[in-house]
């Protein structure tokens, strides 16, 4: 079954590229209206085997509220580029400095925000170089690795991916059900046809080496509390791939602002985009501009 939101319900918004010092990323840019009183620029992450896409509803009203907003793939990601075969180009590092020069290519500093595996990669560049973020944002977004039943859906995709072909995993996905609460790939915006695009155009390595960093990732969140700068917290009031008191947890140890979607699951930004985006929003408007 495709869980997906209606093409005819979507705002129109054509994909961009942003050029970087380490290549170019697909985008959706969205700047604030004509008129309005610039606040910042909010570069959003999205989680594994999801895109940039997976924000759409969200950033037109943080452009109406004055925050340029930009969507990025990563790399290897639907519409950004990457090998198809090699692990090591997306090494947890590797992506990490991406989004550092990403941050930079689209006018740093930046409010820095990911989703699940997209805030683990928004963690590990804040910790290389905090100095082109004004905050970081981080929406089910866990302090290490995910629950146990979400780690057996991720190893039986990555099982599959290493003897299957894009699509015959797509047909086995839509055959068993999407591993919904790490943003399935058959779950998101756009129609079934969509869905099945970014699938097919992301790259195996890709998904490969984000399951395994999904399976093993460290508690690194002493780490991030030293780094100076404001933190959020937020995710939707039910999460089976880190569930909502170790994300309550997580906050408190971070000091960070916590926000919990009510109605909401994993992916707030599609479930309830509406106050998502105010609450990012708000939180933004807290912190003075540099």
């Amino acid at each position: 079954m495709i869980t997906a939101l209606s093409p005819a319900h979507l705002p129109e918004l054509s994909p961009g590229r942003l050029l970087t010092t380490r290549g170019e990323f697909a985008v959706l840019d969205v700047p604030p209206p004509v008129g309005a009183t610039v606040r910042g620029t909010v570069l959003l992450l999205p989680g594994y085997t999801g895109s940039k896409e997976d924000f759409t509803l969200v950033l037109g009203p943080l452009a109406a509220r004055g925050y340029r907003a930009v969507a990025v793939d990563g790399r290897g990601q639907h519409g950004s580029d990457g090998p198809a075969d090699d692990e090591a180009a997306y090494a947890q590092d590797e992506l990490a400095k991406d989004v550092l020069a990403q941050a930079r290519g689209v006018d740093a500093p930046v409010h820095l925000v990911g989703h699940s595996m997209g805030g683990q990669i928004a963690r590990a560049a804040v910790l290389l170089d905090h100095s082109p973020f004004r905050s970081l944002t981080l929406i089910s977004s866990g302090a290490a690795r995910i629950s146990a039943s979400q780690e057996q859906r991720v190893t039986l995709l990555r099982d599959a991916l290493a003897v299957m072909s894009m699509e015959e995993c797509w047909e086995a996905i839509l055959a068993m059900g999407p591993p919904e609460e790490v943003g399935g790939p058959a779950r998101g915006i756009g129609g079934p046809d969509q869905l099945r695009q970014r699938w097919l155009s992301t790259r195996p390595a890709q998904l490969l080496a984000a399951g395994r960093q999904l399976c093993a990732e460290p508690d690194r969140v002493a780490e991030l509390a030293a780094v100076p700068l404001p933190f959020h917290v937020l995710s939707g009031s039910h999460d089976d791939t880190w569930p909502v008191p170790d994300l309550d947890a997580m906050a408190r140890r971070l000091e960070a602002r916590r926000t919990v979607v009510e109605g909401a699951g994993h992916t707030p930004m599609i479930d309830h985009p509406t106050p998502t985006a105010q609450y990012l929003a708000d939180f933004f408007d807290t912190l003075a501009v540099r």
